[in-house]
Order: structure tokens, then sequence, then C-alpha cells
């Protein structure tokens, strides 16, 4: 079969499949919690195609029966190695609620359905590519295994757990985006060098041997050496709240892969090093990896629909990173805070593929990443950003030498919309509003052209304490740009509104912080039908607060809502108009001395007797919706980010 029609095809996930293409194995076989969707936006797919652009030849194993090893043995044991990731998400995440309550579907699985990956998947993948094959190399990366490579607080079982080497007894972890890295591993391994030769490349973490001492691993496993950081240990962490605030402090100066240095934490008598991470690709780079010749389709076996894939199946994904540093998002320690942004070409040539594709019907549904609107901005003075440490470029002030203009991004819009076959091109993406409130000229293209009447925008809280927590910026960041969009909106003659996303439970929130957001809620005829509840993802500066109560970086006590009835009051306020919450809400305002706001009077936010719960469907509240809507705002829903 000739080279050029092997590459489309999709790759092979059955040793019927492999066998089909000549082959008696692959090279590398990716082991996968997702479903194979040979699509941009699932990594597998994006790593696979990019080791096959290389010459190498790769399997997919996806949502393997994770009972046994026998799935393993059936497609052979690869070449080189084994490429272990949960998917797309942390599994955890995946499959708990903040509750820590089993989520009902899983986007990722064909129909939606759970069951389909374990928990904590990496290690349970992992321990099966052992049992399968003993002495192939097992390279661990995506986000579970990122989020984990140290020692970290783990939510769903309320304790500190070490690095997620340890339970998945895996060679290396591969952690952040991993083409630069994986190609490079694949490389070596194909030139006869070991799993141990691959020690110092960046982007990498693994654990010494008992047996093996710091010095006889050289520069990169020196731990006292100039240029590397000793973490407090895993012991240490697990037992001393300090120590664990002290060890993401250390951990979060160290994202820049201009000045990171390598990190090193004690597990017991084992040494666990973590290289800086890897440079991001440059603009050229990202263009080679999206024009892959992905088929944009789940693989042919399944019969059911994968939700994840038709969400994005017509979007354009157009940078990677961010410079926002929002303490409770995981995107810098996984993506980078370097905004890495395609070409205009190569994005409009996908846009280009959508409208000539089948099944197009004119609507690109998102055209973003991230945060949509830092597309093509970055620092102006690179000698600059190589010494910078900086965990936001734009709190708690925006950076003076950011570039911030929407200029390139209002040009690749244009040009977008323009492409014979569409008919609309959607902004879905998160909007960064202090950035974008200050281009009038942004703001109206956003409004006349790339919104479907709803844009969801994400403020978070109101409090002042609360946002410095967050590292958001103030609510009235979100006033201006409010009224920003609303000029716009009445400018091209439309009526639009804004889904603003509010999160509860997010440490530095207590009861009364929450009574303050939902006053303003109320005051700006805002109703949120669903809400955030903070979830503490491993290693994030606000898991931090909420499991030690401090702020890692002042050592300052913080408030924290744990306990399961603390945090039902708190999204009861978030929502105080839905006749369900009506006990709680008196609870939480009869505890604050509030009774003042129970009542029939103008100011209150619940009535002295519970309302009946009204029946599904259209209400008298969605006139007032509609009339709240013509001022810039909007009584809407909160999805789960």
């Amino acid at each position: 079969m000739p080279e050029d029609t092997a590459r489309q095809r999709f790759l092979p996930t059955s040793r019927d499949e492999m066998r089909a293409l000549g082959w008696q194995r692959a090279d590398v076989v990716f082991v996968s919690g997702d479903a194979y969707v040979d699509h941009p936006s699932f990594a597998a797919a994006v790593l696979g195609r990019w080791l096959q652009a290389h010459g190498f030849r790769v399997a997919i194993l996806a949502q393997p029966d994770w009972r046994s090893a026998d799935a393993w043995r059936a497609l052979a044991a690869p070449r080189l190695f084994y490429a272990v990731s949960a998917g797309n998400m942390d599994s955890m995440v995946n499959h708990y609620t903040a509750a820590r309550k089993r989520r009902n579907a899983d986007a990722y699985s064909p129909g939606g359905r759970i069951g389909l990956r374990p928990d904590r998947a990496t290690a349970v993948y992992a321990q099966r590519c052992r049992e399968a094959f003993k002495g192939v190399p097992v390279v661990t990366g995506g986000v579970e295994a990122s989020l984990r490579r140290v020692a970290h607080y783990d939510y769903w079982s309320d304790r500190v757990l070490p690095s997620s080497l340890v339970s998945s007894k895996a060679d290396l972890l591969a952690f952040g985006m991993g083409e630069r890295t994986i190609l490079e591993i694949a490389r070596r391994l194909a030139a006869g060098q070991g799993v141990r030769d691959l020690r110092d490349l960046p982007g990498v973490a693994y654990l010494l041997g008992r047996s093996e001492t710091p010095a006889e691993n050289g520069w990169y496993g020196d731990a006292g050496a100039p240029g590397s950081v000793a973490l407090p240990g895993y012991e240490e962490v697990a037992a001393d709240h300090r120590q664990f605030a002290r060890a993401t402090r250390l951990l979060h100066a160290e994202v820049n892969p201009a000045n990171a240095r390598r990190l090193s934490q004690a597990h017991g008598d084992r040494l666990l090093i973590v290289n800086p991470p890897a440079v991001p690709l440059e603009s050229a780079e990202l263009d080679a990896v999206y024009a892959l010749p992905f088929r944009r389709l789940p693989h042919p076996s399944y019969r059911e629909e994968i939700p994840a894939w038709q969400t994005i199946e017509h979007s354009v994904q157009i940078m990677r990173g961010c410079f926002g540093g929002c303490s409770f998002c995981s995107i810098t320690l996984h993506q980078g805070r370097a905004v890495q942004s395609r070409g205009e070409a190569s994005a409009l040539e996908e846009v280009r593929a959508l409208a000539a594709g089948p099944g197009f019907k004119g609507y690109v549904s998102d055209l973003g990443g991230p945060t949509a609107n830092m597309y093509g901005m970055g620092c102006t003075r690179p000698e600059v950003e190589a010494r910078c440490r900086r965990l936001s470029c734009v709190y708690p002030k925006t950076c003076k030498l950011l570039g911030t203009s929407h200029s390139r991004l209002r040009g690749l819009m244009r040009e977008s919309r323009a492409v014979p076959g569409v008919k609309k091109v959607h902004i879905a993406s998160g909007i960064r509003m202090d950035l974008a409130g200050h281009d009038p000229e942004y703001l109206a293209e956003l409004a006349r052209h790339h919104v479907g009447g709803h844009l969801k925008v994400a403020p978070e809280h109101v409090s002042r304490g609360v946002l410095d927590r967050m590292k958001k910026p103030g609510a009235e960041s979100f006033e201006h740009f409010a009224r920003g969009f609303a000029r716009a909106s009445a400018r091209a003659g439309l009526e639009q509104y804004l889904v603003p996303y509010f999160m509860a439970g997010h440490p530095g929130s207590g009861l009364e912080e929450m009574l303050e957001l939902a006053l303003y809620l109320k005051s700006h005829g805002y109703r949120p039908r669903q809400v955030q509840d903070f979830i503490p993802a491993p290693m994030d500066i606000a898991t931090c607060m909420y499991h030690t109560g401090l702020d890692p970086h002042t050592m300052a006590p913080v408030q924290v809502a744990k306990k399961p009835s603390e945090r039902a009051l708190q999204r009861a306020l978030l929502q105080y108009f839905e006749p369900a919450n009506h006990s709680l809400v008196k609870r939480a305002l009869e505890r604050l001395g509030r009774r003042d706001l129970i009542g029939d009077g103008p100011q209150c936010l619940i009535p002295q007797q519970p309302p009946r719960e009204r029946k599904p469907g259209r209400s008298r509240a969605s006139g007032e919706e509609k009339s709240r809507g013509r001022a810039g705002y909007r009584r809407a829903g909160r999805e789960r980010r």
C-alpha cells in the first residue's frame, strides 16, 4: 500500500488492522482512557499522528478492559515503548463531582457511558503494560500524569499522595504538551539508547533507583547542584501543611522553560527528579501539527457517538497556553504560560477544510483555545521574558511589556468568516475580559459577527478578597466589559446576552462573601441556573489553599469551606432564587444575622414561606430575563468548565 494512502487511514487499534498495513507490531502503542477520535483536539491522535509523520509506526489501545492484561497481549508488544495516558482529563475529575459523587456521563466515551476507564487510570494502565510485556519501557503523560508529577493533594481520598511515578512504576513521566518530548524519546530509543539515557530530556520526570545516588546521575540528577531546587520531601509535605505550601510555592516558580530549574523531591529512600519544562512549539511547528492528516472522526468501530467529539467536531484551535495564572486553573502547569499561536494561513486552511468537508452546515463552533483572545499575544521583550518568574502577566495588573493587541486576531476573524461555505464563526472559548474590554474594535467585531446570541464569560466572583485568592481582576473589569459588549451589540442591532460563570466554595469564600455575590446577582438580574463548585485539582495553588488553609506565597491563613454542609450553603446562596434552596438560604441568612433579607420586600432574597417549586417550562421569569438582557445582562445557566 502506498505510504500516502496508509497515512489517510485511522491509526490501527487491533492486530488485524496492523496486519492490513503489513505490520507485525507497532513501534509505539498509545494506551488512552479516551475513545479514539482522530481529531486535533484529542491528545492520542495528535501525538500518534506526530510520530507517524516522523516515520514511526503507531497503534492506539483506546479504553482497554483494565481488569486483565489480555487487551495488551492481543495487540502485541510495541518495539520501542508504551505511551500511557488517562485521557484528556484527570480520571478522578472525569469520574466524580465536587461532592465526590459519581458522574452519570463520560463525554470522552461512546454514548457518554461511564465505567470504561478505571479511577487513577494512568497507574492502572501502566501496571497492565508491565504485566503484559516485562521489559518494554513505559512512559506516562497527559493531564493526569502532568498534574500529579510531584507529591500532591488528592481531593477524592483527602490525603497527600506521592508522585504518580510511584504508583505507576513508569520509567519516565512526560509532562506538558508532548510533541517535542515524545518525538525525542522515540528517536533515541530507536537509535539504541536505553530508557535511562533519556533522563536529560526537558519535560520529563523520573525516580532514581534505591541504589542510585544523585552524583552517579550527573548534572540532571544532582539535587544539590547549582540550578536545582529541592522540594520538601513526600513525607514532609504529607505531615506538615506549611511544608506542603512551601513546596507549592517553589514548584510554581519553575514553570518558565527559559529559566526553570530542575526539581528534586525525596520519596522515602528514592529521589524524584523533575527536569525543566520543554520549550513550547514555535508557530511553524504548531502549524505542522495541525496539518497532520487527521480524519476528524471517531474510529469506525464505534456504534455510538462520542459527546466530546460532537462538541468540537467543527471547531478550530488557534492557540495554546495561558498567561492568566488563575490559581484554580491547571492550564499554565500543563500547556505553559507562554501563549503559542498558529499562523493565520494554517488556521484558515483548517477552516477551508471544514467548510469543504461532509456534514458541515456553515457554522464553525469555535475559533479559539484556552483563552480565545490571547491569540498572537506575548511578551514584547524576549530577553526580559527569559528572566521572568511572574505567575501571571495580567494580575495584579497587566504587565507593561505584554503585547495586548487584538489586531492579528481581528484579521483572522474577518478572513475566517469570509471563507466560502462559512455562514458564521463562533467564539465559544473563554474571553479574557480585562484584555477585551479595552479594545472597542475587537468588541465590535465580536458582537457583530461571532456571538450566537449568548457569550460565555467567567467573572467567577465579585468579592475582592475572593478574587484576589483566585488571581482574577475585580468586578469592575466584568462591568466594564459588560457595558462595552452591550454597546457593541446595540450598534450592531442585535439583542445579545452575557452568560456569566460564577463559582462557589473557592478558598477565601465564606458565607459573607457568597452573600455579597448573591446580592450582586439580584441587583444585576442574574439567575445562574447551573453553577461551578470549586474542585481542588492536583497541584493548583487554590488546591494548596484548600488543603492547608494557607496562601503559599504569603503563608497567611485562608478561610476554607470543607464540610459538605458549608459548601451546600454557599452553592444555595449562589442560586438563592431556586425554590429547592429556600431552607438552605434561610439557614445561611440566619447564621449571618441577615433576617432582613427574608420576606416580601424588594431587597429580600427569599420569601418567609418556601414557595412551591415551579414545573419545568416557560415562565414569567423569561420575560424579565429578556428585558434585563437589553441592558447587557443575562440570567443564565452555568456549565461546568
